[in-house]
């Protein structure tokens, strides 16, 4: 079912989960839905001249800021929000072309460890003024600086945990 605008006149800061959308709420929420489906394409786009996807280059860059530019395959998928089958074909990708190395954790030999190459802290940071110049331009050129903390913010507690629900229903902003 399409969620729908209700009357925004006597909005009160927590409302039932079951309560019609705001008019704000429904265009936040569908905007974001457009955004989510068309950014990963438009990222992409601006990456390709690169030879690194934006996936790509967020696995390089977390490797790189890792102690000993290596992480659990399982923290890696976590941290780049991809599931670890999908990491797993990234990581593998990344090591023929030699970015990166995949071996097995030294203290506990289930897990393996992605560590990045000389030649991948290369690869990242002839990416990087492509992946900066796409993410001001595509996002953060348009978010006025006032704002920009508390949507970071925001945006930063929705990623930690997309499965979360919150029992008190109340809305950070709220809190």
């Amino acid at each position: 079912m399409e969620p729908t605008a209700a009357d925004t006149s006597a909005t009160t800061p927590a409302t039932p989960a079951s309560d019609p959308l705001t008019a704000d709420e429904l265009l936040l929420w569908q905007s974001l839905g457009r955004l989510v489906h068309s950014l990963p394409r438009t990222l992409e786009q601006d990456m390709a001249r690169t030879g690194v996807t934006m996936t790509e280059f967020a696995v390089l860059l977390l490797l790189s800021e890792a102690p000993d530019r290596r992480m659990r395959m399982s923290a890696l998928a976590t941290a780049s929000g991809v599931t670890p089958p999908r990491v797993t074909r990234i990581i593998d990708g990344l090591s023929r072309h030699d970015l990166v190395r995949k071996e097995r954790h030294s203290l506990d030999a289930r897990g393996s460890e992605a560590v990045l190459t000389d030649a991948g802290l290369r690869a990242m940071h002839a990416a990087q003024p492509a992946h900066l110049a796409s993410a001001r331009r595509r996002v953060l050129d348009h978010i006025p600086a006032d704002l920009l903390p508390r949507i970071a913010e925001t945006l930063a507690e929705l990623a930690e945990d997309p499965h979360r629900q919150q029992s008190s229903g109340a809305s950070p902003a709220s809190r």
